[in-house]
């Protein structure tokens, strides 16, 4: 029994390090559901090559013979401390519309910020000194009924893709997109219904100011 929960262990803590849910987790390494991984904690089953290579795979810092034997280190590279998002290389308001289409030009290694999946260049001006121009903005996808008035988003609809401060609108059924510098440019007003993803701005490196 020790054996398993030992099991349970090396991966709780590679979900802790990573700063995900349990089910989250499961997802990003392409499993259907947590169940797999909650009978690997129950100590019904180890940890299979299968499990192991997913992990490594989504998280390559993670050295697979520790996962897999609990011998060694957790990190294959001890200097290598945070979780690898995706980056890509191209402006978030043209980007996010063609994502499927684009390949992450390389990984950003930060410490945990939560859950992220993705990251890109913000380029724009509407969001002033909140988020100037250059700043590499780190996204993960949430669902439109997930959006908390005041937070910062990058929306993607069927006319236009923008990050924004989300407001609640006087209308139902819409929102209100408010930039940052909202001397030179105006609120957008949009129907919730013209919205085809939301992503949710989880940080920010400033790069320049």
């Amino acid at each position: 029994m020790r054996e398993k929960q030992n099991n349970w262990q090396r991966i709780e803590a590679v979900i802790k390090w990573a700063n995900m849910s349990t089910n989250y987790f499961a997802r990003h390494i392409g499993l259907a559901r947590g169940e797999n991984l909650y009978q690997i904690k129950r100590g019904n089953n180890g940890i299979s090559l299968d499990v192991a290579d997913r992990i490594v795979a989504k998280f390559p810092q993670v050295d697979k013979l520790w996962l897999l034997t609990g011998e060694g280190q957790m990190f294959a590279d001890e200097r290598t401390r945070g979780p690898q998002i995706p980056f890509y290389d191209v402006d978030v308001e043209h980007g996010l519309e063609h994502l499927e289409h684009l390949e992450p030009q390389s990984n950003l290694i930060l410490p945990p910020v939560g859950p992220c999946d993705l990251a890109m260049s913000y380029t724009g001006r509407a969001m002033g000194a909140l988020v100037p121009p250059g700043t590499v903005v780190l996204l993960k996808a949430v669902d439109r009924d997930a959006i908390i008035p005041g937070g910062e988003y990058a929306i993607v609809s069927r006319k236009i893709v923008t990050l924004r401060i989300v407001r609640a609108a006087d209308e139902e059924d819409k929102v209100r997109l408010v930039a940052g510098d909202r001397e030179n440019y105006d609120d957008i007003l949009l129907n919730v219904s013209d919205i085809v993803a939301v992503y949710k701005v989880k940080g920010k490196l400033i790069i320049n100011s």
